[in-house]
């Protein structure tokens, strides 16, 4: 196999171009503004792995593994990843790139008994989350025909699966069916989190936290809650995972449920002005570019904190905001799917997402990795089911892409 050599003096252009694999680990782990091609072209020309990850507070180690694990995943992906025509079932899966590849391997090995057993066949695809809206809109949510969805979907976020123009409409017509168990995990018996109209499989959930650059904050108070974060001291100190359209939606939801359209303006206004995807390719020959004083992150990324001195993890009073990884079953094939959608939800495949993922799983067997006592803001299938979410989702970007906008003027 061809031997992986990076190194963290490499410049993100240099990275990139001889590992491509790179750019969805980039994308995936903080750094979604990589998704560009034309910023990698400008800005990656200059700034170096290094200067890049001590601007975030990462752990270079750590981040350079993390590289390579996924570029030598990648070499074996096809072998992992069965795509045969003529099968009984299919299933899609867009998943969490720090667990992608363990969770393929653990559900291969069940799949070949399973096969064995049923002597059927199943065709199974599971990509990393990072390609995003685009391959939805190219693979899923551009379907109208019911037999052409996958038999099984995963994949995180609220855009997709509430749209009245795609998956939305076919939820109406009760095409899927939740399959998991009644009974949820502790950590989160009190959200009320099964959905009620029996129709989607909640398997997990990626979560929002607050990491404080305690230098770049000075003398302001470290944020306790959302709430805080919303106060007008915050202003242009925050970086937001704009990039990241799962969880970032989940945000605005989430503000606009708690603070209203008001709250969307003030959390639009935090954003710090050089991570405006405007402003990014200007400020990226500047020495003394700002930095984050604060940057809202998936938990997973906790783990690759550097300067544990100057940085602090904070999970919010209020709850971490979470956006939910969703599995779809279709209704007309339950009794043969079911086997395949319960071992996805359960105890193996739920303490891959939580113990090596952070992403905590709602299987009731799985001991999460959170603080105790740890809070979940969790948007509530009251609110989803009285809200066109698909058309909200698009006036909020709109909303906050103005307010943000007004900084620069």
């Amino acid at each position: 196999m061809e031997r992986v050599n990076i190194n963290e003096n490499m410049t993100i252009l240099e990275l990139v171009t001889n590992y491509p694999e790179s750019i969805e680990v980039l994308i995936s782990n903080g750094f979604p503004q990589f998704a560009d091609k034309t910023h990698i072209e400008s800005v990656g020309k200059f700034l170096k792995l290094s200067t890049a990850l001590k601007s975030k507070g990462y752990d270079i180690e750590t981040y350079i593994k993390l590289i390579e694990e996924k570029i030598s995943s990648d070499k074996n992906y096809k072998v992992a990843t069965k795509i045969e025509e003529n099968s009984d079932i299919n299933i899609v899966g867009l998943l969490p790139c720090p667990v992608r590849v363990p969770l393929q391997e653990q559900f291969t090995t069940f799949l070949e008994k399973f096969e064995k057993d049923k002597k059927i066949k199943v065709n199974y695809k599971f990509e990393a989350a990072s390609i995003g809206l685009d391959y939805l809109k190219e693979n899923i949510l551009s379907i109208n025909d019911v037999d052409k969805l996958p038999d099984i979907f995963i994949s995180a976020g609220f855009e997709a699966f509430f749209d009245q123009k795609s998956l939305g409409l076919f939820k109406e017509k009760k095409v899927f069916v939740d399959i998991t168990e009644d009974e949820v995990n502790e950590n989160f018996r009190s959200l009320g989190i099964k959905d009620p109209h029996g129709d989607y499989s909640i398997i997990s959930l990626v979560v929002a936290v607050f990491m404080v650059n305690k230098k770049e904050l000075g003398d302001l108070p470290v944020p306790k809650s959302w709430s805080d974060l919303l106060k007008p001291q915050y202003a242009q100190r925050v970086a937001l995972p704009v990039g990241d359209f799962d969880l970032f939606n989940g945000i605005l939801l989430n503000i606009y449920k708690d603070f209203g359209y008001e709250g969307i303006e003030k959390i639009a206004k935090t954003l710090l002005k050089s991570m405006h995807p405007s402003q990014m390719v200007k400020n990226a020959n500047m020495k003394n570019a700002e930095k984050p004083a604060i940057t809202i992150m998936p938990y997973f990324f906790t783990k690759m904190v550097r300067d544990v001195s100057s940085m602090e993890v904070v999970w919010p009073e209020d709850g971490a905001i979470v956006a939910p990884v969703f599995m779809l079953v279709k209704r007309s094939k339950r009794e043969i799917l079911e086997p395949i959608a319960r071992f996805i939800a359960g105890k193996e495949m739920g303490e891959i997402l939580s113990h090596r993922g952070l992403f905590p799983s709602l299987n009731k067997d799985v001991k999460n990795i959170v603080p105790e006592n740890a809070k979940f803001k969790w948007l509530g299938w009251d609110f989803i089911y009285s809200h066109d979410i698909g058309a909200l989702i698009h006036q909020l970007n709109q909303l906050f892409e103005k307010s943000a906008s007004e900084v620069l003027k």
